[in-house]
């Protein structure tokens, strides 16, 4: 029993030595530093203010109306006053307004036949032409959102004309236009916007990528400098890796739990992104996914031979990440290759779970997959950097090793 206690108290003193070396290392690195407490917090900081509005308004179009009749000007009109564009041009001819869509004038074109309000004068289907700016797909969102909300409401004007015609009048026209009525509701984005579907993947994108180069700086460096710095304890040389493992993953978990409150707690209410999620939940989430990502990140700065070569590879693996996430495109519609190559980053469940919680709402239970994905990971990563710190920098006893 005196045994047991005496390992116990021996262990904690060895895990509190590291930790305390590895928070020297960290306040003591100006760049790491920059990364951990600068970077993620000024990246989020930048993304809300840039995506600060929600949705593109007033884009221009221009009108090219052949009809110059009392519909096609009924339209032109309806479709100036919709919040997603502004016709500022009345072009005579189709190739004048294709010459302001080339000069970047306008977004979209509007184009009339002359025979527009002739087929629908005789009941026939009239025709019109749209044409959007696909440079950006948001372009194209919005003028096709403006043009087709006037669409809709141009053709249940046109066809209540036609009833009157027929001699149906009121509630019997309107029930025959529209036999079941509907409303249309976006869940978990009111405006619809662009910011409420980017920005929370970002902000847990910016968590990930954020350690994974400060570890990996703080890797290279030890690795450049030899026996300068990262020297590890004594008492711990050749022995008691996962001591030290577990010394360093505090260090970085202690800095990362307040900032992850900021992140991802703070500031989709400071910008108003969806923020339905239970609190504890998001706790408890966040919990394997800051440990599997410290773990990851201490696996690939094992292989990490110099400064450099860790913001390099963050570089590298920033967007393919945001890729593999299924937030740009959905996970069904990947490659089975690419869907299960994602599994092998926390990035991938962090911001899928972080998403479903904080956005939609779930619960714990509802991402279960996610949660023991990344608690799979804390334990797989964190062997695998026991057993490369064990063959890689504890090969000998009396030679004290960077990590």
């Amino acid at each position: 029993m005196k045994n047991f206690w005496h390992n116990i108290t021996s262990g904690l003193k060895d895990i509190y030595d590291v930790f305390t070396l590895e928070l020297y290392r960290i306040f003591t690195d100006g760049g790491v530093m920059l990364i951990f407490f600068v970077g993620s917090l000024l990246y989020p900081l930048i993304f809300g203010a840039i995506y600060k509005h929600e949705c593109i308004r007033n884009l221009p179009v221009a009108v090219v109306d052949d009809s110059q009749s009392a519909p096609s000007q009924r339209f032109i009109h309806e479709l100036d006053a919709t919040p997603e564009v502004n016709v500022n041009y009345n072009c005579n001819t189709l190739s004048e307004a294709e010459t302001l869509m080339r000069q970047r004038k306008v977004n979209g074109i509007v184009y009339f036949p002359n025979d527009y309000s002739d087929r629908l004068a005789k009941g026939e289907t009239a025709r019109l032409c749209l044409f959007c700016d696909m440079s950006s797909f948001l372009y194209y969102r919005s003028v096709f959102t403006g043009a087709s909300s006037v669409m809709l409401d141009e053709m249940k004007h046109i066809e209540l004309e036609r009833y009157a015609m027929a001699g149906v009048t009121g509630q019997d026209a309107e029930t025959a236009i529209t036999p079941v009525p509907y409303e249309d509701v976006k869940l978990f984005s009111p405006a619809g916007g662009f910011t409420s579907f980017l920005v929370p993947a970002l902000l847990a994108l910016v968590i990930h990528q954020t350690l994974f180069l400060g570890i990996g700086i703080l890797s290279g460096t030890a690795r450049e400098e030899g026996q300068t710095v990262a020297i590890v304890p004594e008492r711990l040389r050749n022995r008691s890796v996962y001591r030290v493992v577990i010394g360093r993953s505090l260090a970085y978990l202690m800095i990362y739990i307040p900032l992850v409150a900021i992140d991802l707690v703070l500031l989709p209410r400071v910008f108003g992104l969806p923020h339905i999620g239970r609190l504890d939940d998001l706790c408890l989430f966040f919990l394997p996914f800051l440990l599997a990502t410290i773990a990851f990140s201490m696996t690939v700065g094992s292989f990490v031979r110099q400064r450099d070569t860790g913001i390099i590879v963050c570089i590298f693996f920033s967007v393919v990440l945001l890729f593999l996430s299924g937030v740009v495109w959905p996970r069904s519609n990947m490659p089975l290759f690419w869907k299960y190559f994602s599994y092998l980053f926390p990035s991938t469940h962090g911001i899928q779970g972080f998403i479903r919680i904080n956005s939609l709402g779930a619960h714990l239970k509802q991402v279960q997959f996610e949660y023991q994905m990344l608690w799979v990971q804390s334990g797989l990563y964190f062997l695998i950097t026991c057993l490369l710190y064990r063959v890689k920098f504890f090969k000998y006893e009396d030679r004290a090793v960077c990590i």
